[in-house]
């Protein structure tokens, strides 16, 4: 037989399955900055020998740093450890493998020394390793002190054991391994951005609508940024991160859209922001009613002050008045009769909106949105939510966004992506830094249960889902009908189980009246004004934004709820009480104290429910045999808890626990 030339392509010792990673390893894994990023990797070898595992880590500067990791379950040969990334940039990891000459030597001289077996061959094998050891790091006192101990054949050979199997030299073989057929894996990469891409509180306001004014015949004069700019102390002090604007762009006269969408507009209705483009300008310009560009950039500058960012719209789809219409027919569908194709979603109609077609000009097209981008980055804006990704070719956005990013990491980008779980999570995969999610009718305890566990478990490498509990588009039938016990449920579940969440105005009033037949509130702020007396509302207790402040201030001072990858589902006996935890151990604290939340829901908004809560403690950082106390974050009541513990949950008083477990000084 002849041989043939081959190279294996696995290393000595198997190193296989790395994560993070995303999968066909086409795009980096991705991260935010202080995301805590649990690491593993299936390592296995021929044979008995101990293994030692270690993730190597580089930083974007270029330093690196070692963390051992622990095996998981048996017989899985998968191995873990958790690694704080704090700074954004590219980071790079490979898995080191070894044979641990010293743990499988103590391994089998513990079985075989106390049965008399092969003695003084295992003491001069072990005497052998420690000088080995002695040689790879002479200032260890505990391992000079163990070699010496090992050949004084003045002690028996259970002493000489024993003299060298204690803590001080288990810690400090554990520092300085002995190695022996060490094998590295292919290093991969994870692309770490800005903490706000991971995680933050989003408010949505149309600004036309926020001090706007209905005269007395019933016209209006529309809101402005100025009037708008009003507002934002008051999104502030509920404690959001992040104000998303609809498109703030003119709006086209052709086929405008009246109240409740509909085609017969009168003379002051102010059609949808979303009907982009008139004589006015298109993706570039700003609606005149809305101010001018000195005005816009007045607005972002009072939100700066107010510790706010400002997201605004990027809608790729025009109104049959844009100039891209006349100037660039090519980049629109023209029908057999002659018309442009407008927007449909059968049944669904949007005569008032053409869609781009971006394989006529592909190149023109994307350079010229990449210019519109440009020019709003240039005027402050650093995140954009995306309107309907999913209808624009995915190499557009790959393309789109590597462009952006290059230039501008800092540069957030929202897919609002109710779309099929494939393009879903594609469009995350090659960019999106964060996406809408099929939360909003997630609203069982199993469809939560498989859906949280899946944000935090399945997809997170890539994924990084923005709950928004309701839209101007989404009024489910979960909130028409729960009343404000579904509202705070919802919130408290978006708000603690995602570091992203989203509220769109009128939430906090319990908005929750639908367009016969629809999802959407009747008479919806995208095809009209709408005054709202949040101040009143509050004063008389009819708004939630209270414990929606009570929400974001719990966000706040628990760095557990800042991270994606650590919930837990746990159990009730009731079919619609949730459970869930999210855990962050010291290590990875300011404070070097652990943090940890139990969230418990009933997700039932009609109904009292008690029932039993079986927790999984080892979860959160507690020993399974003692008793904890726990203080609900919303009522200020403690409790000692342990593995089955009794609730009571009404959906009218207060539907849900956020609690915190009392971990002592140092824990």
């Amino acid at each position: 037989m002849v041989a043939i030339a081959y190279e294996p392509k696995m290393g000595r010792i198997p190193i296989r399955h790395l994560s993070p990673q995303q999968p066909e390893d086409l795009w980096p894994a991705k991260a935010y900055a202080g995301e805590v990023v649990p690491f593993a990797a299936t390592v296995f070898k021929e044979g008995h020998d101990i293994l030692g595992v270690e993730l190597l880590l580089t930083a974007p500067s270029g330093a690196e740093s070692r963390h051992r990791m622990s095996p998981g379950a048996a017989g899985t040969d998968r191995w873990h450890t958790d690694a704080l990334l704090d700074v954004p940039g590219e980071w790079r990891f490979r898995v080191r493998a070894f044979n641990d000459d010293w743990a499988t030597w103590l391994h089998n001289a513990e079985i075989k020394i106390p049965a008399g077996i092969d003695v003084p061959l295992m003491l001069t094998i072990g005497a052998q390793l420690l000088e080995r050891a002695v040689a790879q790091t002479p200032t260890s006192r505990a391992l000079t002190d163990a070699a010496k101990a090992i050949v004084n054949t003045k002690r028996s050979p259970a002493a000489r054991l024993a003299a060298v199997s204690g803590a001080r030299v288990a810690t400090a073989m554990a520092a300085e391994p002995l190695a022996s057929l060490t094998t590295e894996s292919a290093p991969r990469s994870i692309r770490v951005e800005r903490t706000r891409a991971g995680v933050g509180g989003w408010y949505e306001f149309f600004p036309r609508s926020e001090g706007a004014v209905r005269h007395a015949d019933g016209s209006w004069r529309s809101g402005t940024f100025r009037t708008a700019a009003k507002r934002i102390p008051a999104v502030a002090a509920m404690g959001f991160d992040v104000l998303y604007l609809p498109p703030v762009h003119p709006i086209g006269v052709a086929f405008r859209k009246g109240p409740n969408n509909t085609m017969t507009p009168g003379p002051g209705d102010p059609g949808s922001p979303w009907a982009i483009g008139s004589k006015e300008g298109g993706h570039d310009a700003i609606h005149p009613d809305l101010g001018t560009v000195a005005d816009f950039t007045s607005f972002l500058a009072t939100a700066r002050r107010n510790k706010i960012e400002v997201a605004i719209d990027l809608a790729l789809q025009c109104s049959p008045d844009h100039p891209w219409v006349t100037e660039h027919p090519e980049w629109f569908t023209t029908l057999p009769d002659g018309s442009i194709a407008y927007a449909e979603n059968p049944p669904k109609k949007y005569q008032d909106i053409y869609p781009i077609n971006f394989d006529n000009d592909p190149i023109g097209l994307r350079e010229e949105i990449l210019r519109i981008v440009e020019y709003w980055i240039g005027l402050g804006v650093r995140i954009f939510r995306v309107d309907n990704p999913h209808t624009k070719p995915l190499a557009f956005w790959e393309w789109l966004l590597n462009q952006v990013n290059s230039n501008h990491p800092d540069v957030v980008f929202l897919a609002e992506a109710f779309t099929r779980p494939a393009m879903l999570h594609s469009l995350a995969q090659v960019g999106f830094q964060q996406s809408y999610t099929y939360f909003t009718w997630r609203n069982t305890k199993e469809e939560l249960e498989e859906f949280l566990s899946g944000l935090s478990k399945t997809t997170s490498d890539f994924l990084r889902p923005n709950l928004f509990v309701n839209t101007p588009d989404i009024l489910t039938e979960y909130l028409q009908f729960g009343g404000p016990p579904a509202y705070k449920v919802r919130a408290a579940i978006a708000a603690t189980a995602s570091p992203t969440w989203g509220v769109y105005a009128g939430y906090e009033l319990f908005e929750n009246v639908a367009r016969p037949g629809s999802e959407e509130n009747i008479d919806n702020e995208k095809y009209q004004y709408k005054q709202r007396d949040f101040a009143a509302a509050e004063a008389h207790g009819r708004s939630l934004a209270p414990y929606i402040t009570k929400l974001n201030e719990i966000r706040a001072a628990h760095p557990a709820l800042r991270q994606l990858r650590n919930l837990d589902v746990h159990w009730s006996d009731d079919d619609s009480i949730l459970v869930y935890s999210k855990f962050l151990d010291g290590r990875f604290t300011k404070n070097g104290r652990s943090d940890a939340i139990i969230v418990i829901a009933n997700v039932d908004p009609h109904s009292v429910r008690e029932t039993t809560v079986h927790l999984d403690p080892t979860r959160f950082g507690v020993d399974p045999g003692r008793l904890f106390e726990v203080t609900d974050l919303l009522t200020g009541q403690t409790f000692t808890w342990g593995l089955d513990n009794y609730v009571r949950l009404d959906a009218f008083t207060e539907p849900v626990h956020i609690l915190r477990v009392e971990f002592s000084k140092g824990s």
